[in-house]
């Protein structure tokens, strides 16, 4: 009797070690579900760390251009007064009239040198107009310098503004 008894008690046992082991199975496998879960939540940090990293780089080189640009800005202004103010006290020069050709002759077309008109509606020398080339070159490079921080600005905000 008393072996029946001993076997009851270790089947009743072993019962609760079973339903025990079931309970912690389960438990077991929602923890790997959580670090699972959180191993992704981990890499999907990284690479927000790394896409504002990068960000960060553009804005420091955004930064960069933009400070070159504004004194580019500083020069293409101080130029652009000096050459109002060259215009401004530079003799009238009456434009040469045109005659025309007689009828029979073919009107022949010579190139003229570039001039450039000052304010006051005559034309300037082509020794003046050199001493402009200078300021027109900073005008220019000074437009292609804003077009190029522009398009910068807008890759910049597409990539911050990504999904």
């Amino acid at each position: 009797m008393i072996g029946v008894i001993m076997d009851a008690l270790l089947m009743m046992l072993l019962a609760a070690a079973l339903a025990y082991g079931v309970r912690l199975d389960r438990r077991l496998k929602t923890l790997r579900e959580g670090q699972l879960a959180f191993a992704g939540a981990v890499s999907e940090l990284n690479t927000a760390a790394a896409r504002a990293e990068a960000a960060l780089g553009s804005l420091r080189a955004s930064n960069q251009e933009t400070d070159l640009l504004h004194d580019r800005i500083v020069k293409a202004r101080a130029l652009k007064a000096e050459l109002e103010a060259l215009m401004d006290r530079a003799p009238v020069v009456a434009a040469p009239r045109m005659v025309a050709p007689p009828m029979a002759e073919a009107p022949t077309v010579r190139p003229e040198p570039a001039t450039a008109p000052s304010r006051s509606g005559g034309l300037l020398s082509p020794e003046q107009v050199e001493t402009f080339q200078p300021v027109l070159q900073a005008l220019a490079a000074n437009q292609a310098a804003k077009q190029s921080l522009n398009r910068a600005r807008r890759s910049l905000d597409e990539d911050l503004f990504a999904a």
